[in-house]
């Protein structure tokens, strides 16, 4: 049953990344995302990453798509009309190999490394969730070890939200 919902959730989440990156409605491209985001927390659920999940929630599917939403409509991007970012056949050809060389990268990294190197010791998760809690778990590497990359990270939304402020303003 497990493997079941995982398979459906999985082909949820690539749907929705699909749907994400070929829709021209940017509207409809956030709320695809939003599809992925919550088939993804089902995936952690299913991986007993419960904090994960909800964090990935509240999080992403409910601040990061609010903050997306307000600047699509800020932009007013939204409106019917709009072309997409791929024109002509010099755009295709490009999306076609940019995309291929992604599936190349996928596949020669799934032959390279084995799935044994992405698993940890069967029971340290839990171990280490029973000594320290689950959030201890997840906060004291994400603020010791990725402490720069999560500041340059709310920094690079920070910018794009300036721009966006920025470009909205242009327009009047």
């Amino acid at each position: 049953m497990i493997q079941v919902t995982f398979w459906v959730l999985a082909v949820v989440a690539v749907a929705g990344a699909l749907l994400c990156v070929t829709r021209k409605n940017p509207v409809m491209s956030a709320l695809s995302l939003v599809m992925t985001l919550f088939a993804l927390a089902g995936i952690f659920v299913i991986l007993d990453a419960h904090f994960i999940a909800v964090m990935q929630v509240i999080v992403y599917a409910g601040a990061i798509m609010v903050l997306f939403l307000f600047v699509i409509m800020l932009l007013n991007a939204g409106r019917p009309g709009t072309a997409g970012d791929i024109r002509g056949p010099a755009g295709k050809i490009t999306a076609l190999l940019l995309g291929g060389g992604l599936a190349i990268e996928l596949f020669a990294l799934r032959r390279l490394l084995p799935p044994e190197s992405f698993r940890l010791p069967e029971g340290v998760v839990a171990q280490m969730t029973s000594e320290k809690g689950a959030v201890a778990v997840i906060a004291e590497p994400l603020f010791r070890a990725y402490l720069v990359p999560f500041e340059i990270t709310s920094l690079l939304l920070l910018a794009a939200v300036v721009g966006a402020v920025v470009l909205a303003k242009r327009r009047l």
